[in-house]
């Protein structure tokens, strides 16, 4: 019997549809508001057309649907090589959490996939040679490594294709992404800035343009410079919960609750309703992460009921669809938050992580828990329980030197030596616990916070204002509140702690600055905190 021999094309789509095999019903290939952009490839009509919008997708981290969507490319054109290159970009999340063996392997397949099908151009073979460098020998090269030998790839496919747009946009993410996080001069972030800003000016919409310029700028002294894509993130890409979250950034750095407020409940309600659409029988981790957010700008304006709400929701979770990073952050610093904020340090001590997800593979997020506990109980006189707390994230400090995973080592140091400072404050031991608070604070300031996170739990500069002000020494903790407020403004603890250092010290033109400042901040409060009677009694006496 002779031997029929399928046609190249038809292997391939065979090949193609079984590679893409999802496991879901996906949406957002046909949901428009993904925002537009132009990325030309050897492709047919519709399937350029589906291509466009899936890297649309890929600039606002829609990671959850690009399966699906450079699927489509590829039934539509079995001999379009991007659509495989775009699913490989799809599995390196540069300014998350590093990819898994699992997500490794399927972009090293999705590569060799692209090789297979053969790019139609030298710039196409370009690009799939750059994500190559990424995933080539990932088994043996540290995940740094590899994202700056990425990094340098794009720097030469930009330079070799200088009217690319495409090109300078991922450049641009590559620097953000290898920007080291000790770095106060911003050189990568200033760089990938400038690039952005270029190509803004011609495409003023374009996802990623707006998305990674506030990236770029999500740090105190830059901030201000992201505020106007911040509002415009948003409208471009309505349909994406991420990109109706990622405005909060900048309006966090600058202390805009209200805004951030609103981000992140169109964020989260954004989150529900794509999980129901896709039958998804758990909450998505893109939910919680707003809701981290969300709790976290409540509490800074006293709208304590609706903080206590999102702990309610949060709380009632019984799955999570991905035990991720970005799921193990907010299961830890939700509770931790809403006890600390309002210094609450009896419900601090007994707190305890919603039972959703272990918490054994991210030891930086049980060292969170840890934290809040021994904070609570130090400044509630349980120091032999405070002292177990701090016994505990000692070890998962060494765990995570020994690990190598220093982006969440040296967080967790700072907790450590923050929780040591009140546990020698709570013996006495004044000097020593100033002398702990200030390492803390330096050692946060030396460095930037992950992406994944509004802020540290409590800022550490503002706890030495407040352990200062403790000691009785309210004219060093102004000038601590003071910094800390430079970094982190319009806080409820650091506006009210510089208000009640400033009186203290007799400066009474600051503490009605601050107080003043406070009832601003805290015009739509939803309880009654008794700093805000302190502070219009103040006011009214002058």
């Amino acid at each position: 019997m002779q031997m029929v021999r399928l046609p190249v094309w038809i292997v391939l789509l065979s090949s193609t549809a079984g590679f893409f095999l999802s496991t879901r019903r996906a949406l957002a290939a046909d949901t428009p508001g993904v925002g537009q952009i132009r990325f030309p490839v050897s492709a047919s009509e519709p399937a350029q057309e589906k291509f466009n919008r899936a890297v649309a997708m890929l600039h606002s981290f829609w990671y959850d649907e690009l399966d699906d969507a450079f699927s489509r490319v590829s039934s539509d054109d079995p001999r379009c090589s991007m659509a495989y290159w775009g699913l490989a970009m799809s599995y390196y999340h540069p300014l998350w959490a590093p990819p898994d063996t699992a997500a490794l392997r399927k972009g090293w397949e999705a590569v060799q996939k692209a090789r297979e099908v053969g790019g139609s151009s030298q710039r196409e073979k370009d690009y799939i040679a750059a994500i190559e460098v990424f995933y080539k020998d990932w088994d043996k090269v540290d995940h740094p490594t590899r994202s700056l030998a990425y990094s340098k790839a794009m720097e030469q496919l930009h330079d070799r294709y200088p009217d690319d747009k495409e090109a300078a946009v991922f450049y641009a993410l590559s620097l953000i992404a290898t920007a080291p996080p000790t770095d106060k001069t911003y050189a990568n972030q200033k760089n990938a800035a400038e690039i952005l800003g270029r190509i803004r000016a011609e495409t003023p919409d374009h996802p990623g343009v707006i998305h990674y310029i506030i990236h770029a700028y999500d740090s105190p002294p830059l901030a201000h410079l992201a505020l106007t894509a911040a509002r415009r993130y948003a409208r471009v890409a309505p349909a994406v919960p991420h990109a109706q979250h990622m405005p909060s950034h900048i309006f966090t750095r600058l202390g805009l609750w209200e805004e951030s407020i609103q981000s992140n409940e169109a964020s989260a309600n954004a989150a529900k309703e794509y999980a129901r659409k896709v039958r998804m029988n758990s909450v998505w981790d893109e939910q919680v992460h707003a809701m981290d957010y969300l709790i976290y700008a409540a509490l800074q304006c006293a709208q304590d009921a609706k903080a206590r709400s999102v702990l309610e929701e949060f709380s009632a979770i019984q799955k999570i669809n991905s035990e991720s990073f970005k799921a193990a952050y907010p299961l830890a610093a939700i509770p931790a938050r809403y006890a600390l904020e309002r210094r609450n340090w009896a419900e601090a001590a007994r707190l305890a992580p919603a039972a959703w997800m272990r918490l054994d593979r991210y030891p930086w997020a049980e060292a969170m828990i840890c934290f809040a506990r021994g904070v609570g109980a130090a400044r509630s006189g349980q120091l032999t329980a405070a002292q177990n707390e701090l016994a505990k994230i000692r070890a998962f400090h060494r765990g995570l030197v020994e690990n190598k995973e220093q982006d969440w080592a040296v967080p967790t140091d700072v907790l450590h030596r923050e929780l040591a400072a009140w546990i020698a404050f709570a013996e006495g031991k004044h000097a020593e616990a100033s002398q702990l608070m200030t390492g803390a604070a330096e050692l946060e300031d030396s460095t930037e916070k992950r992406p994944v996170t509004p802020g540290p739990i409590i800022p550490a500069r503002e706890q030495l204002g407040d352990l200062l002000f403790e000691a009785k020494d309210p004219s060093a903790a102004l000038r601590e509140f003071e910094a800390s407020l430079r970094s982190a403004p319009n806080r409820f603890n650091g506006l009210y702690g510089a208000a009640k250092a400033a009186r203290a010290s007799g400066n009474t033109d600051k503490a009605n600055t601050y107080f003043a400042k406070l009832i601003e901040v805290c015009a739509r409060a939803d309880t009654g905190r008794p700093e805000l009677e302190e502070a219009r009694a103040f006011l009214k006496s002058k």
